[in-house]
């Protein structure tokens, strides 16, 4: 079975709302040339991208627009199988995606129970909460960035979850990878 991976940016204090402008994908000004690395990384383990509406349209507004992107993420973007969780996006307008109208959790699971490699979830912060909040995700990868906003959106809004260290990266930005996976519910 594929693994749903949510991936996100977050603040030190926990916030994945970027309304603020703290993040900066294509910051010049920052050597992220390790963090670049990390994220090729998981690219490689993924072939399917998961998001919201909002998160979708963000992300075909930019992405497919940048034509000098050191990251490699338009590519892979433009490249990947794209599932929006929509129900009222008609034509996705991007190549490689589909609409998932529900419900959720089969249209998840039916997700990870087909062929392939790992499901990446990003953004998107109502469907990772309900994704949160169904018991599908299998892994965490926050980028914990060194930036305290004060509020915002956050990843978990339950206090009720238990999480295994799975891997620790510290970059040169002072940017932290910290991977966990759900602690198993059978006494794990």
């Amino acid at each position: 079975m594929r693994k749903l991976v949510v991936t996100e940016n977050v603040t030190l204090d926990g916030v994945m709302d970027m309304a603020g402008g703290w993040f900066d994908p294509l910051d010049k000004e920052t050597d992220q040339s390790d963090i670049t690395a990390a994220v090729a990384e998981h690219r490689a383990a993924a072939d399917a991208l998961l998001v919201g509406r909002n998160t979708f349209e963000a992300f075909r507004g930019f992405w497919p627009l940048q034509e000098d992107d050191p990251t490699g993420v338009s590519g892979y973007l433009n490249a990947v199988d794209k599932y929006v969780v929509s129900r009222t996006i008609g034509d996705p307008g991007w190549e490689n995606s589909t609409v998932l109208r529900g419900p959720l959790v089969e249209e998840v699971r039916a997700l990870k129970e087909a062929p392939g490699r790992d499901i990446v979830a990003t953004g998107s912060t109502r469907l990772v909460h309900a994704l949160i909040a169904e018991d599908l995700v299998d892994e965490y990868r926050l980028f914990v960035f060194p930036v305290v906003v004060g509020s915002g959106a956050r990843l978990f809004e339950s206090a009720d979850i238990r999480l295994d260290l799975l891997e620790t990266r510290p970059f040169t930005s002072g940017t932290v990878l910290l991977r966990y996976a759900p602690t198993a519910r059978n006494g794990g």
